[in-house]
């Protein structure tokens, strides 16, 4: 994958939808989040069309703070998951990065008070439609002490971009792993910010 990826939220759709693209603007992954689903059900596509489905990406469990979310491919072999840490999350996003039952890589906000700020002015009226333009997470996607990828999101007013670069490089048989994990952490915190 050539960095950095850029996160696209499709305008005016009922159901969240994902451009990913790389840094020449070639498409890499469509997702699409299926609506009214107790647990999470998500398809990442090769293209707009949603003809190619590339990879699932499922909850282990219904509406949970918890939960899991498994990766697999078109045959429905299992490629890793990510999981939200429930209570360390509260305060400052956080997730952990699974390659089977070993925690490879973990995904920690860069700065709690961005969450806080962008609570209370969100819920001013008028004031909070303009958090997006000031409010804007960074997440550190770290293997131990090393950053090896952040997630910023770029300053927007009614939709959420995102922009992922790459500090270090990893191993090619994690990179699809974080990105896949990537993109459902920001499925789940997106509204901030």
């Amino acid at each position: 994958m050539q960095y950095p990826l850029t996160l696209s939220f499709k305008k005016l759709a009922l159901s969240p939808q994902i451009a990913v693209t790389d840094a020449n603007g070639q498409l890499l992954f469509y997702v699409k989040q299926k609506l009214f689903k107790l647990k999470e059900a998500i398809s990442v596509y090769a293209d707009r069309e949603q003809t190619q489905l590339l990879y699932t990406i499922s909850a282990d469990r219904v509406i949970d703070f918890s939960a899991r979310y498994t990766f697999k491919d078109r045959n429905g072999t299992v490629l890793g998951s990510v999981k939200r840490q429930g209570r360390k999350s509260l305060w400052k996003a956080h997730y952990d990065i699974y390659d089977g039952d070993q925690i490879i890589m973990d995904i920690q906000e860069e700065n709690a008070m961005v969450k806080v700020m962008d609570a209370i002015f969100g819920e001013l009226p008028v004031i909070g439609m303009f958090t997006g333009y000031v409010f804007n997470p960074v997440y550190l996607i770290s293997q131990g002490e090393t950053v090896v990828m952040k997630l910023k999101k770029n300053p927007a007013f009614l939709e959420s971009s995102f922009t992922i670069e790459e500090t270090t490089d990893i191993p090619e048989s994690q990179e699809l792993k974080v990105v896949l994990s990537i993109i459902m952490m920001t499925l789940l915190e997106r509204s901030r910010g």
